[in-house]
């Protein structure tokens, strides 16, 4: 089973791909990030971000995504932008069918931690060691794509 885990953001938006291997434990396939470029549109950073977001979905045909919630205290312009990314996400996923589960970043932190307030290093730490890679995932999005879909693979094995 393959599942996308997504970390929503309009200038950059962290992605993972994970497989459960033949030994019943998570392998991160693939991870990164998807930038546009702050000189376009918003609609032309959506659009971008649509298409590339496309581009996985047809390669690793996910059985699932795990997206983020929005969390936003205090910037609201901020929050208003990453709703859009948010919203073009949810939207392309849709479009190709593939069924999607939001968590909010307690739950995340939650289910890979144990720790509702871990910190990024925590998260890092914890990320690198599930997946038993060499190095922390660059940039943070990606890492925190990973841990999403984590929780993601975890919640598909239990009622939503």
């Amino acid at each position: 089973m393959i599942i996308l885990g997504i970390d929503p953001g309009t200038a950059t938006t962290g992605f993972g791909v994970i497989e459960k291997n033949k030994k019943g434990t998570w392998t991160a396939l693939e991870f990164g990030v998807i930038t546009t470029d702050k000189g376009l549109h918003d609609a032309e950073r959506l659009h971008v971000l649509a298409h590339d977001l496309e581009e996985i979905i047809k390669k690793y045909k996910p059985a699932a995504a795990g997206v983020e919630k929005l969390y936003f205290e205090t910037n609201v312009k901020t929050a208003i932008t990453v709703a859009q990314a948010r919203g073009t996400i949810l939207l392309t996923l849709a479009q190709h069918s593939v069924p999607i589960y939001e968590f909010t970043p307690l739950q995340v932190k939650s289910t890979l931690t144990g720790y509702g307030s871990a910190d990024k290093k925590q998260m890092q730490f914890m990320i690198k060691h599930t997946f038993g890679l060499q190095t922390t995932p660059k940039p943070d999005d990606a890492a925190d794509a990973l841990a999403i879909a984590l929780c993601c693979a975890n919640s598909i094995r239990r009622p939503r």
